[in-house]
């Protein structure tokens, strides 16, 4: 049984109440800033990435997306099969590459530690893990 002698839920109080209010008003304006950055960081995020031989070399967004994709001087010499095949291996390290560097910027921004940032993780490694999984099915 309480009394009326301080004993009271401290949800009531409204001074402790305003104060719980105020922190969590602050973490919800960091997460806030956190989630821009990473939005941020994200938006230019590019990699590029080159075969063994440096024939082929190919540049990916964040999305997995192919921006660029430059030829060594060898290529001429190279069976279009074989190139073909490097190609697309080296897109795959590409967004690999990329999906390790996004999931870097996460857990640096908004962390790996709030749901929020697990969501957002999982959902980028998942988006680029498809994109692998449907050309290798293609190739």
């Amino acid at each position: 049984m309480q009394t009326g002698t301080g004993n009271s839920d401290p949800l009531l109080e409204p001074g402790e109440a305003l104060d719980r209010l105020a922190a969590w008003k602050g973490r919800v304006d960091q997460l806030a800033v956190s989630t821009k950055s990473m939005s941020d960081q994200l938006a230019q995020l590019r990699v590029t990435a080159a075969d063994d031989t440096k024939t082929v070399q190919v540049t990916v967004d964040a999305q997995g997306a192919l921006v660029d994709i430059r030829f060594g001087r060898r290529i001429q010499q190279i069976e279009p099969d074989a190139v073909a095949r490097t190609v697309m291996s080296t897109i795959r390290l590409a967004r690999q590459q990329i999906a390790e560097r996004a999931e870097n910027i996460i857990s640096e921004t908004v962390g790996t530690d709030s749901a929020a940032g697990r969501a957002i993780a999982e959902r980028v490694v998942h988006r680029l893990q498809d994109q692998r999984t449907g050309e290798d099915s293609d190739g």
